[in-house]
């Protein structure tokens, strides 16, 4: 019994790190990496390093604080300042809303891609199958084991492009540390931290440990192991991407704006490497329109008791809509980046709701947080909260 339980808990710990690195490499991620390092060439290689870090540090304050507590996003805000839960709840459904919208369309992007259908219409079947997937009753289990699958093909088709590529590593190693400008890079650095650990996306693996109950301090082992391979997976497909478009772009090729990732791929490895791209692309989609949709969901479920009820028929109605939105405004490109940009805006708002929860004994009992971990979160609070002031000229641009 041990044993098989052991087992159980084991493939939780996996399906959640696998659905926390799909989230952060999602089509989002895909389509903001390829524009701006076509944007900025190697120098993008230092926001790239940058995002990984402040990964690290904000997965290790919130997945830790979650686990520990056993308490949802919302229930520590509700902790902090009654009634707080209820607003970061809405914030976050609203900007997994939009980001689930960017994910439908990155679907879209892949279908067009491997059969050449219209992109409104390749919306409506990949909004459709996504929802379908939630009619199973073994959708849990479904979900970790696709999104295992997913990691590991991503990880080697993405870095097949990228040895074909033959990107200049040494330059992009350098401006890594020393880009030619700091600040030219702000908006750059918070769409991608939106586009990967933005809004909904940095709860997703914390959100699924608590619902296989592993939680509490005697879990934090179980827990620990599952952020550091989550992050590690991520931050390998994020290197990968990053030298894969930076090989191609160097050679003075340009991207496709319609579709820059596939663009790169084709251009980088041939027909058969953008084709393989749309499978990835195509399979990268339907895995955040799926963890996006279950996550933004989990936010109210613990808040609006009807929602819990008929959680399900929630995220199957969340898909739908994101689908005909999606189906109706087109320009999926767009809505990726400015998605990324919005969830850039909630992030310092969640982590600095969870560093305040760190610190009371009501909510994570003994548990002693590590005062290190707390000091470089409020580093990356302040430092986000300023990066999204300075971006509001840029979002409303692209609005």
């Amino acid at each position: 019994m041990k044993k098989n339980m052991g087992s159980k808990s084991g493939g939780a710990v996996l399906g959640a790190a696998f659905l926390m690195a799909t989230s952060a490499v999602g089509p989002g991620f895909l389509t903001q990496a390829s524009i701006f390092t076509e944007q900025f060439k190697a120098n993008f290689a230092f926001s790239i390093l940058l995002s990984i870090v402040i990964t690290l540090i904000v997965q290790l304050n919130i997945s830790r604080v979650i686990g520990v507590s056993g308490m949802r996003g919302q229930d520590l805000a509700n902790k902090i300042v009654p009634g707080l839960g209820y607003l970061i709840a809405i914030l976050v459904a609203l900007g997994g809303f939009a980001f689930n919208i960017g994910n439908v369309g990155g679907a879209a992007l892949g279908l067009n891609v491997l059969f050449g259908i219209d992109l409104t219409y390749s919306a409506l079947i990949a909004g459709g199958i996504g929802a379908l997937i939630f009619i199973s009753k073994d959708a849990g289990k479904f979900i970790d084991k696709f999104t295992r699958v997913l990691g590991v093909l991503m990880i080697l088709v993405i870095s097949y492009v990228a040895l074909e590529s033959k990107p200049p590593v040494v330059e992009a190693a350098y401006s890594a540390i020393f880009p030619e400008s700091y600040s030219d890079l702000s908006f750059s650095l918070l769409t991608l931290l939106g586009g990967t650990i933005g809004g909904y996306i940095i709860f997703a693996g914390g959100h699924r440990l608590l619902d296989a109950n592993i939680k509490g301090e005697e879990n934090l082992q179980n827990i620990n192991r599952s952020l550091l391979i989550g992050v590690s997976i991520a931050s390998v497909i994020r290197i990968a991407l990053f030298l894969a478009v930076l090989g191609v772009v160097s050679s003075g090729a340009k991207l496709n704006p319609d579709n820059p990732p596939a663009s790169a791929f084709m251009q980088g490895a041939g027909y058969i490497g953008y084709k393989i791209f749309g499978v990835v692309i195509l399979a990268s989609s339907l895995g955040t329109i799926i963890g996006a949709a279950y996550t933004s969901i989990s936010f109210l479920k613990t808040l609006f008791p009807f929602v819990l009820k008929y959680e399900k028929r929630f995220i199957i109605g969340f898909i739908l809509l994101s689908t005909i939105v999606m189906a109706g405004i087109g320009k999926p490109v767009s809505l990726l980046v400015l998605a990324g940009a919005l969830n850039g805006l909630i992030l310092p708002i969640t982590l600095g709701i969870t560093l305040l929860a760190s610190r009371k004994k009501e909510i994570v009992g003994n548990y002693r947080h590590s005062t290190i971990l707390t000091i470089f979160g409020v580093i990356v609070v302040l430092v986000m909260g300023y990066e999204g002031i300075s971006s509001l000229d840029s979002i409303f641009s692209i609005l």
